[in-house]
């Protein structure tokens, strides 16, 4: 689904706002395209029938569960596996028979795979003295890598020496130092902790934007990719299912499966009752006595049967009726709470037994009547919160 939009205003890094879309400019020629391209390991497909573009200085995601064939989608562009069919250029090479230490790439596993026995300095240098650089270059590089990943302090220390973050960003520059067209980044925050990792995800950023380079992340985590990522691919079963900008993967998904993946969702079936410009009105079968007005044109008659998606923090929660509790409303008892600091989440169960989620945010310390449980609630959204799924 297209956003209409030429160009990519998403992220402030550096005090820079990034304007960037050659996706949408029919002109640019992809860095990276992936040709009909199949994968198959026996009678298994691990990747079936794929086309891909991306572009010189993206970073890109391959998002989705394992064995959806996201990492034989990257190894194939690293060299390590070859296509069963179809066809990997890099800059305009097909790759097909091009060995792993000859194409343009560089892979960061994510156990790091450091030599315990090295410096960081020599871990940092390794590459670039089996290209058989010139040693003042090589000084040269390796000064730059430790600047960049703000190690320059422990440029004598061993790996076992250094945090698990000192480690993933000794990686990194190693990864770095040669100068690959394309970083190939498989799961590499795996093994940190949340909130180092979510600290990472920035300064992979920052140093992605500085250097001008094309990332290409693996990732199953979603909310990773969604942080650092250009685009978004969500596959499935060696499929792509959605390729776009994270903030129309989220608010806009095109399928059930790409909505339920992405975030924490309310999936409701429903049908058609009528359908206007830009407005569908669906009865939800988990209370037929309601209705829901949905702001969006889609290509449904009445009759149909469709799901609506609709996120918990898109729905307020509430203990007295709404304006019109006919229309865009629920009615239920709080089952259960969670509550998250900033925010917290409802599970309400309404009279046929289903229940559905809302978030609120604690926006004060202390409320004068706290929504607690076993409380008759109302659950309502905007026409606009919720989007129509016909697959």
């Amino acid at each position: 689904m297209s956003t209409g939009v030429a160009e990519k205003t998403q992220k402030t890094i550096g005090g820079i706002r990034r304007k960037f879309a050659p996706w949408n400019d029919p002109q640019a020629v992809p860095l990276i395209r992936y040709q009909n391209v199949t994968k198959r390991f026996g009678e298994f497909t691990a990747v079936d029938n794929l086309s891909l573009d991306i572009y010189e200085r993206e970073f890109f995601a391959l998002l989705g569960p394992s064995g959806c064939g996201k990492t034989t989608l990257m190894r194939m562009l690293a060299g390590f596996e070859d296509p069963t069919e179809g066809q990997i250029t890099l800059a305009g090479q097909d790759l097909v028979g091009t060995p792993p230490y000859k194409r343009q790439t560089n892979m960061m596993f994510q156990s790091y795979a450091l030599f315990p026995h090295m410096s960081v300095w020599d871990n940092i240098a390794f590459g670039l003295r089996q290209d058989r650089m010139e040693k003042g270059a090589v000084n040269a590089r390796v000064e730059e890598m430790l600047k960049l990943v703000k190690l320059e302090t422990f440029a004598k220390r061993k790996p076992h020496q250094l945090s698990g973050g000192q480690r993933q960003r000794v990686a990194l520059a190693r990864s770095l130092a040669k100068r690959p067209k394309v970083l190939l980044l498989d799961e590499p925050l795996g093994a940190l902790d949340k909130k180092l990792r979510e600290e990472t995800q920035f300064e992979l950023m920052d140093i992605q934007m500085e250097l001008g380079m094309t990332f290409l992340i693996v990732t199953h985590d979603q909310e990773e990719a969604m942080t650092v990522a250009d685009r978004i691919a969500v596959m499935n079963h060696g499929k792509l299912v959605q390729v776009d900008q994270p903030a129309v993967i989220y608010e806009h998904p095109n399928s059930r499966y790409v909505a339920d993946f992405v975030g924490d969702v309310n999936i409701l079936d429903a049908t058609v009752e009528t359908v206007e410009p830009g407005m569908v009105t669906v009865r939800p079968a988990a209370a037929p006595d309601r209705r829901f007005r949905i702001a969006q044109d889609c290509a449904v008659k009445p009759g149909d049967s469709v799901a609506i998606a609709l996120r918990p923090e898109k729905m307020r929660v509430e203990l007295d009726p709404p304006g019109d509790s006919s229309v865009n409303c629920l009615q239920g008892e709080i089952w259960d709470i969670g509550y998250l600091g900033d925010l917290s989440i409802y599970h309400v169960e309404l009279p046929g037994g289903s229940r559905v989620k809302a978030a609120k945010p604690n926006l004060t310390r202390m409320v004068e009547r706290p929504i607690t449980w076993d409380d008759k609630v109302y659950v309502s959204f905007t026409p606009d919160a919720g989007v129509v799924l016909t697959s």
